[in-house]
């Protein structure tokens, strides 16, 4: 087992094999995973890379704003804003793989394009062990990108046998800021597997505002290094709710919080009583198009993390 360190280097010479002098890509989501790999090839071919951060609509509250500060100086980085692209495809779709497919897709298709601009060969993924082990099973397409058949660049997977533990070592190892390195894992398709049934802005809108209000809590709570991942999903079920002295009709959210380690499994994190209520409460009063709110208590296996 290399050390973190021993495992920097050894990555950077295998990159530098493996590109060359040629022009490379990576979807940079400003998670762990495509973090570390972003550093690791700028540390290996400069400027060659291009780390392109891509706004697909699907983003939590904040999230473009904390990438871009993060990254915009530190790396050869990109901001596309494809979000109207995203939504317009998605538009009917309320298949889970359908949605993971679509978005899949659409990623391709944005990457291509800017492959094409600075003429790159290669496209870098942050594709971590438990992501090809469950593509192999099955279990659930890609989780960063779904990669069709034809595809003209060349993939790059400098972490693709490391586990979210690992790669967070790397992390420090590299001087990624904490924000980065111990950011809860969030799905590529982003929001787009965490609202059941067809996607639209105004109901991504709506698991955007509760999620918020799920992290801050959580957050608050001094809670966010504890469990691995704690997020909203809005259902498709509606339900009837009391707001003021006026009968409403509104939506059904889930809050899901987990522990794991490598997201091979997952257990319901045991959490203050008082947290969850506030969450519930918020959500409520906060998100006017909620009227219920539920608490998944189910591991993984037989759930998977994510609803979709």
């Amino acid at each position: 087992m290399l050390s973190p360190k021993e495992f920097i280097e050894d990555a950077i010479k295998k990159i530098k094999d493996q590109i060359g002098d040629e022009k490379a890509i990576i979807a940079l989501s400003g998670g762990v995973d495509s973090s570390v790999c972003s550093v690791l090839v700028q540390e290996a071919i400069g400027d060659n890379l291009t780390a392109i951060f891509v706004d697909h609509g699907l983003l939590r509250e904040g999230e473009v704003e904390q990438v871009t500060n993060t990254f915009k100086d530190r790396l050869n980085f990109k901001f596309v804003d494809a979000s109207d692209e995203f939504m317009d495809a998605l538009a009917g779709y309320d298949d889970p793989e359908d949605k993971r497919k679509i978005i899949g897709k659409v990623f391709i298709d944005v990457f291509e394009r800017e492959a094409e601009k600075v003429d790159a060969k290669f496209l870098v993924q942050g594709t971590i062990a438990p992501d090809w082990i469950e593509t192999k099973g099955e279990i659930k397409s890609h989780h960063n990108l779904a990669l069709p058949n034809g595809m003209v660049l060349e993939l790059c997977e400098p972490v693709r046998d490391l586990y979210k533990d690992e790669v967070r070592e790397i992390g420090v190892e590299l001087g990624l800021p904490d924000t980065t390195v111990y950011r809860q894992p969030f799905p590529g398709p982003g929001l787009g597997v965490r609202v059941v049934g067809a996607l639209t802005r105004e109901n991504v809108e709506i698991c955007r505002k509760a999620n918020k209000i799920v992290c801050d809590e959580v957050e608050a709570a001094g809670l966010d290094k504890e469990v691995w991942q704690y997020f909203a999903v809005l259902t498709d079920t509606k339900v009837t709710g009391v707001k003021g002295d006026q009968r409403d009709f509104g939506y059904l959210v889930v809050v899901r919080i987990v522990n794991s380690i490598d997201a091979m499994t997952a257990s319901v994190a045991e959490l203050p009583w008082d947290l969850i209520q506030t969450i519930s409460k918020r959500i409520t009063s906060e998100v006017s198009e909620v009227t219920h709110v539920a608490l998944s208590i189910s591991d993984k296996p037989p759930a998977t993390i994510e609803f979709c």
